[in-house]
């Protein structure tokens, strides 16, 4: 349901790409369990997310939850006030010119709230002169997908957009 707050995931049509983890072992621990943190933390190990945002220095930073500073923005014609709100990214990498956050879900999601990524999206910019993205991860069956999103407007809940998709297969060497 788009709009009210929410964004439609769209769902990618296109084949998925086959990827070879750039580890030359196998990650036996990775196959324990079925968390969202597991799934990203493997397609970190195998470079997926540094393969997909370009970025081979990326490095994890940032997990759980802190508390944004102050900051408004505006939903609609609406001015909001945010002061102190809690937020939690499943993952956050920075890297030389850019902080990647990303929100995780291990099963078909059609739809997220914008807060999830707007709110730490606004916590970091704070924090950091660098370009902050904001990605949607899934790992679905064998296939991890990932929705690269960007604020048109640093100042407008609503002016996220995305930037690009693509569903992978990771393949162990």
């Amino acid at each position: 349901m788009e709009g009210e707050g929410y964004t439609d995931i769209p769902l990618i049509e296109s084949s998925a790409k086959i990827y070879t983890s750039k580890l030359d072992f196998i990650l036996d621990t990775s196959q324990v369990g079925n968390s969202e943190m597991q799934h990203l933390d493997f397609a970190y190990a195998a470079s997926l997310v540094r393969t997909f945002l370009e970025d081979d220095s990326l490095v994890l930073t940032i997990r759980g939850r802190k508390y944004t500073p102050n900051f408004s923005f505006n939903v609609g014609r609406q001015t909001i006030t945010a002061e102190s709100v809690q937020t939690e990214v499943d993952a956050g990498y920075e890297g030389r010119n850019q902080v990647v956050l990303i929100e995780a879900k291990n099963s078909q999601t059609n739809n997220i709230i914008i807060r999830q990524l707007f709110y730490p999206f606004r916590q970091w910019q704070h924090h950091t002169k660098k370009k902050v993205k904001t990605l949607f991860f899934e790992k679905r069956g064998n296939f991890y997908s990932l929705w690269q999103y960007e604020f048109n407007d640093i100042n407008d809940y609503n002016s996220l957009s995305l930037t690009k998709s693509q569903r992978f297969e990771i393949i162990e060497k």
